[in-house]
C-alpha cells in the first residue's frame, strides 16, 4: 500500500511569514493532543466512565473502527457486521436497478464522496451490463426540493425495481423523514402494497432506539444496521452509514478500511515531523496563528474528489466552529474554478490556505491532444501533451503564482483514487479534525449549533 504523502513546501517560502521553527514551535501541542486523543479520549470511550462534562459529548468510537470490522471479518466473514452488510449489498445488487439513499450530513455525504470516488464519473448513465449489474444511485432527503424531489418520482415511475436505504440515527431529522415517508409511498405503490416485498426493499441504518427504529420494527424490515454508539454523523464514514452504500455499489469496502487502519498505524507511531495528520494542523493553526489565515481551500484536481472535498466541509466546519472560532472550509475544483476563484485567491483577501488534493497515478489511459487539419485554435504545436500533463502544468503554475504572491500552498499527494488511498484520507481528515480541536480548546464532537435551526422549523411548522 503506497502511502499518502503531505508536502508544506508552498507554505514555507519566506513570502509566507511562515518557516519550519514555527512549526517546530507547535510540536510540543501537537504531541500533547496526540497524546489526549490516544490516551485519555480513547480510554474514556473504551471504558465507558462518566465522561467529564468538559469532553461531553466524546464521539471517540470511529477512530478504532477500522480494525475493530476487519479483526471480527476475518474471524467469522459471514457472520460479521462487514460479512452481514456484503450479503445485504449482493442481495440488493441482484434484485434492484435503483437505490435511493435517503440521508442528511454525514448520513449521506460520506457515502456520496464514496461513490464519486470510486465509481465511473457517469456511472448512472451506463447499461446495467456496462456497470456489472450494479444498481444505480440517487441521493435525496438532504433537502426538502419539492421539484428536485418530484422529478426523482417521476423517473422512478411505476417502476418496481428499486429500493430504499434510509440512513438516520434518530429519525427525526425532518428532511430525512418527510423523504422516507415520500418514497416509501411510492415503493408501496410500485410494489401493489405488497408488504413482504416492501419490507425486503427497504435497508435501514439507525440507532438503536428512535422514530426510524420504530418505524423499521413496524416495517418489518428483515436487514438494518446500527449507527455506531460513540461515533458522530460526519464522523461515521467507515460504519455502516458509509459501507452498506459502498458496498451496494461494488466498492471494496475490505481495502478502505485497510487505508484507514494503515493511517490510525502511522499516527500512533510516526514523529510530529513525519506524520501527515499532525504536519497538517500544524499548518493550519501555524498560519492561522502567524497571519490570521483563517479560510481553508481545499484544491482538488480530479472530478472524482469534489465530494470529498464537500465531505470535508462539513467535518471542518461542524467540528470547531464553536466559541466564535474556527476556520472556515470550502472546496475548489481545479481547473474549473480557477476560472471563477482563482482571481480572488490571487488577488484578494490575504486570508488563504490553498491545500491542493493531488492525483499520482490515474486509472486510464492519458488522452493526447494530438494533430488536427483543422488548426484554428494552434493546438497542433502541443500535439504530444497529454491532459495530466496539462493539468500537471497548471497546477504547477497555480502553485507559482500564489507562492510569488505570497500566498500559502500544500499538497496532499494519493496514489491513486482507489478505496486504499480514500481510506488513507478519510481517517486522516478524521483524526486531523480531532486532534486541531483539542489545540485549539473546543469540543470537536456534537454540533449544538446545528439544533437551532431544527428547533424553530419544527416550531413555525406545528404554530
Amino acid at each position: 500500500m503506497k502511502p499518502i504523502k503531505y508536502d508544506a513546501a508552498g507554505v514555507l517560502i519566506p513570502e509566507t511569514g511562515l518557516s519550519q521553527d514555527d512549526l517546530q514551535l507547535l510540536a510540543p501541542q501537537l504531541e500533547a493532543a496526540r497524546r489526549e486523543f490516544l490516551d485519555v479520549d480513547l480510554a474514556l470511550y473504551a471504558s465507558g466512565d462518566a465522561v467529564p462534562d468538559a469532553k461531553q459529548p466524546l464521539d471517540a468510537g470511529f477512530f478504532e473502527m477500522p480494525e475493530k470490522l476487519l479483526s471480527e471479518y476475518e474471524a467469522d466473514s459471514e457472520g460479521s457486521e462487514l460479512g452481514r452488510i456484503l450479503k445485504t449489498a449482493k442481495r440488493l445488487q441482484e434484485s434492484v436497478d435503483r437505490v435511493v439513499l435517503l440521508g442528511i450530513g454525514g448520513s449521506y455525504m460520506g457515502a456520496c464522496a464514496l461513490f464519486e470516488g470510486c465509481c465511473h464519473s457517469y456511472h448512472n448513465e451506463l447499461s446495467r451490463e456496462q456497470r456489472n449489474g450494479i444498481p444505480r444511485i440517487y441521493f435525496e432527503g438532504n433537502n426538502v426540493d419539492n421539484d428536485a424531489t418530484q422529478e426523482l418520482l417521476d423517473l422512478l415511475g411505476d417502476d418496481d425495481d428499486w429500493g430504499i436505504v434510509v440512513i438516520s440515527k434518530s429519525g427525526g431529522t425532518l428532511e430525512t423523514a418527510v423523504g422516507f415517508r415520500t418514497f416509501l409511498a411510492a415503493l408501496s405503490k410500485a410494489m401493489g402494497g405488497d408488504k413482504r416485498k416492501i419490507a425486503e426493499r427497504v435497508v435501514p441504518v439507525c440507532g438503536t432506539a428512535g422514530k426510524l427504529f420504530d418505524l423499521q420494527a413496524a416495517l418489518g424490515c428483515p436487514e438494518s444496521y446500527e449507527v455506531p454508539d460513540g461515533v458522530g454523523g460526519r464522523f461515521s464514514i467507515l460504519s455502516a452509514v458509509g459501507l452498506l452504500p459502498a458496498a451496494i455499489l461494488g466498492i471494496d469496502v475490505v481495502k478502505l478500511l485497510q487505508g484507514a487502519a494503515a493511517m490510525n498505524e502511522r499516527f500512533r507511531t510516526s514523529t510530529v515531523e513525519e506524520d501527515p495528520t499532525l504536519q497538517f494542523v500544524g499548518v493550519g493553526q501555524a498560519l492561522e496563528a502567524r497571519r490570521g489565515i483563517n479560510i481553508r481551500v481545499l484544491s482538488v484536481w480530479s472530478k472524482s474528489l469534489e465530494s470529498v472535498g464537500l465531505w470535508y466541509d462539513q467535518l471542518l466546519a461542524e467540528s470547531i466552529g464553536k466559541d466564535f472560532i474556527g476556520a472556515t472550509p470550502f472546496t475548489a475544483l481545479n481547473t474549473r474554478d480557477l476560472h471563477s476563484r482563482a482571481q480572488q485567491h490571487q488577488e484578494g483577501t490575504r486570508d488563504k490556505l490553498m491545500t491542493n488534493v493531488i492525483v499520482e497515478t490515474l486509472a486510464r489511459e492519458p488522452i493526447s491532444v494530438g494533430t488536427s487539419e483543422y488548426n484554428q485554435d494552434g493546438l497542433n504545436e502541443l500535439s504530444d501533451k497529454t491532459m495530466p500533463e496539462i493539468m500537471h502544468a497548471a497546477l504547477k503554475g497555480t502553485n507559482q503564482s500564489y507562492n510569488g504572491a505570497g500566498r500559502p500552498t500544500a499538497d496532499i499527494v494519493l496514489p491513486a483514487v482507489d478505496e486504499e488511498s480514500l481510506g488513507q484520507l478519510f481517517q486522516m481528515m478524521m483524526i486531523a479534525t480531532v486532534i486541531e480541536g483539542r489545540v485549539m480548546g473546543v469540543n470537536p464532537f456534537g454540533q449544538p449549533g446545528v439544533e437551532g435551526y431544527k428547533t424553530n422549523m419544527n416550531a413555525i411548522l406545528r404554530s
